[in-house]
């Protein structure tokens, strides 16, 4: 006779497997759900009727709510928030929160903020709608580590005290003053990553952030200006070209700031507003980004000769560049030759010495883009890897056939260019157009 433990000679197995699964692991998994889904697992047994109350994480979706319902929103809100608020205990470390709804006259979000700030909040992330206010008493939970504000109007009380632990901050489509911006990273002392995704400034803001480590912008770069930054090490700039008043912004005096940066990415429209500085772009910079091992271009149009110069000027002044993304390659003519400034014998100065890795994708099947494919194979000495993605078009089918010939004769050619590096490898990856990464 099998012993009880055994059934048909294989071990029973409990039923309940999840439950039997360690606490942390459980708060783990159970954190990575909404909290309406983790509030659902308290009918599950009594072992789990509370365990959701003991959450040091939670995430509130609430752009389900309808204002067509018999319940009004707000009325709604204030049972979620009643329920949050006297049945958990312990500390929340991390909490989201996003509604698409505004609520008037909605005194609980206040509340929230407030039982937050008395249960250890570390990092909060709120999304709010556009016509809604950012509650003031956020401005009092100093404890905070990160913030993550988006959408909202943004108004400071007269007063607030330094974030003196934030080391993370994201402004994203919100609505705030120039003055405001400034005032708030100036009042984070040690603010390591920064993140501004805004379309509404009207003035400059300096950026004064001793130990800032990150910067991430989208919006009109002339109305960024670095004062105070020794540690920043990567930026990404993507101006949106918003302001069809683009004033003009000096390469050199935007650029001399960045004392150890290790990782840049541009958009065109950041190329084109240096490009229309007076006087033109320099052939490089009257000092080295020495510390660049990382370059990365977006939205590049190969036959606007003012652009490519601007990118050529950073990447002589980048003389240790290590690792090249350009992408989204394009041009105005289909057969329209190379700028001169791409020719290899008007660069006779240009070598990357310390090129390891190349990225290239676009519509490159053309001469300007063969040419900028040479350029790099012959001045790359060290090259070990180029990886090249051609874009067909596939608007129209009808000439798929047309494509992929013209495809296979640019693999052929390229696959025949000079290579600087003897260990260089040149790899292909065939894209549709609509396939485009971000920067």
């Amino acid at each position: 006779m099998p012993p009880k433990h055994k059934k048909g000679g294989r071990e029973s197995v409990s039923v309940d497997i999840f439950s039997n699964l360690p606490s942390d692991v459980t708060d783990a998994i159970l954190m990575c759900l909404p909290l309406r889904d983790i509030v659902r697992t308290s009918i599950l047994s009594k072992r789990w009727r509370y365990k959701w109350c003991k959450l040091p994480e939670l995430t509130l979706n609430l752009n389900h709510l309808e204002t067509n319902d018999l319940i009004p929103p707000t009325l709604q809100f204030t049972n979620i928030m009643y329920h949050l608020l006297t049945l958990h205990v312990g500390p929340i470390i991390k909490f989201t929160l996003s509604i698409n709804i505004f609520l008037e006259t909605c005194p609980v979000i206040d509340n929230l903020i407030f039982f937050l700030s008395r249960n250890g909040i570390q990092h909060l992330v709120l999304q709010l709608p556009s016509n809604g206010k950012l509650p003031s008493l956020v401005f009092k939970c100093l404890q905070l580590r990160h913030l993550v504000i988006k959408y909202c109007l943004i108004v400071s009380p007269p007063a607030f005290e330094e974030f003196g632990r934030l080391i993370s901050l994201e402004l994203s489509e919100v609505t705030i003053s120039s003055k405001l911006v400034e005032r708030l990273i100036s009042n984070c002392s040690i603010l390591q990553k920064l993140v501004l995704k805004l379309w509404t400034l009207t003035n400059v803001v300096e950026i004064k952030a001793p130990m800032l480590r990150s910067f991430y912008f989208i919006g009109s770069i002339q109305y960024i200006c670095f004062k105070n930054i020794p540690l920043l090490a990567n930026v990404s700039l993507i101006d949106n070209e918003s302001s069809e008043k683009s004033s003009k912004c000096d390469i050199t005096n935007f650029f001399k700031s960045f004392v150890v940066l290790e990782s840049l990415k541009l958009n065109e429209a950041s190329l084109k507003l240096f490009a229309a500085a007076a006087g033109g772009v320099p052939t490089r910079l009257p000092f080295h980004l020495k510390f660049v091992k990382s370059l990365r271009i977006s939205s590049v149009a190969l036959d606007q000769q003012d652009e490519i110069l601007c990118a050529l000027c950073l990447i002589r002044s980048c003389p240790y560049l290590e690792y090249m993304k350009i992408y989204k390659v394009s041009f105005f003519e289909e057969d329209s030759p190379a700028p001169p400034c791409l020719e290899l014998e008007h660069l006779s100065d240009v070598m990357f010495s310390h090129l390891k890795e190349v990225k290239l994708q676009g519509f490159l099947a053309t001469k300007a883009g063969m040419q900028l494919i040479k350029l790099l194979l012959d001045k790359s000495p060290v090259l070990v890897r180029m990886l090249i993605k051609p874009y067909i078009d596939d608007y129209d089918h009808s000439s798929l056939y047309e494509s992929l010939t013209k495809i296979y004769s640019f693999l052929v050619v390229v696959k025949a260019f000079r290579r600087a590096s003897p260990n260089a490898e040149v790899a292909f990856d065939i894209e549709y157009d609509s396939d485009y990464d971000d920067l």
